[in-house]
């Protein structure tokens, strides 16, 4: 088990998925809810203004991700943004309010920083904003981070004439709440709270991510930044429309995910609309259920499990909201794997079932919560992570299914031979030579053994079934009683032939080897059938190990140091027939019981593919 479990972390490493813990690997193939971050996770990470919203324009932006070079657009027409100073404002807001800066490396733009961050500095690099020059004349003198809890970054800062102003940028209802006045062609007027909501929504709507900026001006000795300056009374300027696409593969990766039965929940700090929209971009949701974190904070615990079963979107979240989300579905008997990137996303993390990392733009916090990393950040890995997990689990079964009945088999011939008073067909030394050369050979193939092809068409397994299943005990006692019966009976007739003890049990042995040489075929699949070529030369390591064990056994049978050791004698060519035949019989024996499976699985589901 634990090799086995070895070679699954492996095998997610190699597909960016790194396992911090070492039963994460099994745990992952019952997980039956994902929970994910959307940006960078679901979507690309690539932000790009698409949008500027003042209280009298509406600009169109165009440029794809953080290069620099794009233009404006008013109603259709070309603009340039020094005719429409609002705009500008909104634009130098977007750069000054901001920790992120742009570089060019080998022909290539990249961003220092958060890439919504980065967006606006790309979008003051097209409106001829130069960053270093903005940043002298206009230098910052305190700032206020941002953080989930206030939802919005306020910066201070100071021109050499004097004056001293604040920009705040954050979320738009946030943002809203602290506005007294709106900017409109130069001029403050009061507020019209409803048609910025209107356009919020209609933006959102579009599948932007939207973002608020506002100012207030302050005299020359305010040096410290406060809660209390930006509270009220401060200028709406405008609205950043940020379009971030959706990755192609996450999107694939959530059709998969939900063909294997696991729900896909998208947890994001978006507006509800953005969200939805988003959503069912993604396959995620109907396009029309989605909850606000703050109608989630309304709802007792009692209610939250109700409607976590229907509602797979959820937005405007904090990391506090994650953890209830986590203990609302744990509470409904869910499995749950839950991403997170903040120091504040710790404790859902280590409360989930599966915890996930972003191992690109995640805290070390974050890392050490969680049982499994991203090295790129993407929904795809986690998907591929259910797949490895679930394989890894079908093969540690696989390799119980091969052990148990071959030993079983094993004993059963020396308990048949006491019950009826003959002598042993084998010696303990020779049973301990079959077990020697079959468990570091055929048993280790199995853990390397492909996922089978419906591994992502079943319901996630539950997590306090038994590892021995009836199914697998049938095939246990099935396979047990036709290798023993094969093995003994042989070494019956051989001997009942006139064939000495030392050929009979050299036989024997032989007997045992070639069963398990054939089941090992068998146990590569539960039901389905391996009389194809993909079923016989699908692993080929399971061909390399049959082949190692066939040489091991002619060493054992024909070399004068192993006949010896292991008081065995030559056999010929008819004893070899005799062995292969059995061991065959016994193998299609096997494949006929499948088959009968098989049958009686797809009467009680018509539509099942095996």
């Amino acid at each position: 088990m634990t090799i086995t479990l070895a070679i699954g972390v492996q095998a997610m490493a190699r597909r960016q998925a790194i396992i911090r813990r070492l039963p994460a690997v099994e745990t992952l193939g019952s997980v039956t809810v994902i929970c994910s971050d959307k940006t960078g996770t679901l979507t690309r990470n690539e932000m790009t203004v698409q949008t500027l919203a003042t209280a009298a324009y509406n600009v169109d932006v165009s440029g794809i991700g953080y290069d620099p070079h794009g233009g404006f657009s008013l109603l259709g027409n070309p603009v340039v943004l020094t005719d429409l100073p609002d705009v500008m404002e909104l634009a130098r807001a977007g750069m000054l309010c901001n920790d992120a800066d742009l570089a060019h490396v080998e022909g290539i733009w990249e961003i220092n920083g958060d890439p919504t961050e980065g967006a606006l500095v790309t979008l003051g690099r097209k409106a001829g904003l130069d960053f270093r020059f903005e940043h002298e004349m206009w230098p910052r003198t305190d700032v206020i981070p941002f953080e989930s809890q206030h939802r919005f970054m306020a910066t201070l800062h100071h021109d050499h004439a004097g004056h001293g102003f604040m920009y705040i940028k954050g979320a738009p209802e946030r943002v809203l709440e602290m506005c007294a006045f709106q900017r409109s062609l130069g001029e403050d007027h009061p507020l019209n709270s409803r048609s910025w909501h209107d356009r919020i929504e209609q933006m959102a709507g579009q599948g932007q991510r939207v973002l608020a900026v506002a100012f207030a001006s302050t005299h020359h000795e305010h040096r410290e930044l406060r809660f209390g300056d930006v509270e009220q009374g401060l200028t709406m300027l405008g609205l950043f429309g940020i379009v971030d696409p959706p990755r192609t593969e996450a999107i694939e990766a959530v059709r998969q995910c939900q063909q294997a039965g696991i729900r896909v929940k998208m947890i994001t700090g978006d507006h509800l609309a953005t969200a939805r929209t988003i959503g069912l971009q993604m396959h995620i949701g109907d396009g029309k259920q989605a909850m606000s974190g703050q109608v989630l904070e309304t709802l007792s615990d009692e209610e939250l499990k109700r409607v976590v079963r229907e509602i797979d979107i959820f937005a405007r979240t904090s990391p506090e909201h994650k953890l209830r989300l986590v203990q609302a579905l744990q509470a409904g008997g869910e499995v749950v794997a839950m991403t997170g990137d903040g120091v504040n996303d710790a404790p859902a993390l280590k409360r989930a079932d599966v915890g996930v990392a972003m191992g690109v733009k995640g805290t070390e916090v974050a890392k050490e919560a969680a049982e499994m990393v991203l090295a790129d950040d993407n929904f795809a890995s986690i998907a591929h992570a259910v797949e490895e997990g679930r394989r890894v689990y079908d093969n540690i079964q696989k390799s119980i299914l091969f052990i148990l009945p071959t030993n079983v088999a094993e004993a059963g011939v020396i308990v048949a031979a006491i019950l009826l008073g003959t002598m042993l067909p084998v010696t303990p030394v020779q049973i301990l030579w079959v077990n020697m050369i079959t468990a570091v050979t055929l048993a280790l193939a199995l853990t390397v053994e492909p996922p089978e092809s419906d591994v992502m068409r079943r319901r996630p397994r539950n997590p306090g079934e038994a590892i021995l299943s009836r199914f697998l005990l049938w095939r246990i006692g099935f396979v047990s009683v036709l290798a023993a019966a094969g093995t003994f009976g042989l070494f019956l007739w051989e001997r009942d032939q006139g064939a000495s003890i030392e050929t009979a049990r050299t036989i024997a042995v032989n007997m045992l080897v070639v069963f398990e040489a054939f089941y090992v075929l068998n146990a590569r699949s539960f039901y389905g059938s391996v009389l194809s070529r993909k079923g016989l030369f699908g692993n080929p390591y399971v061909l390399l190990t049959i082949g190692m064990v066939l040489g091991l056994q002619g060493l054992f049978t024909y070399t004068e140091v192993m006949q010896t050791l292991f008081h065995t004698t030559g056999i010929d060519g008819l004893a070899w027939l005799r062995i292969v035949g059995i061991g065959g019989v016994i193998f299609l024996l096997v494949e006929f019981e499948k088959y009968v499976f098989r049958m009686m699985l797809r009467q009680r589901s018509p539509d099942l593919k095996t």
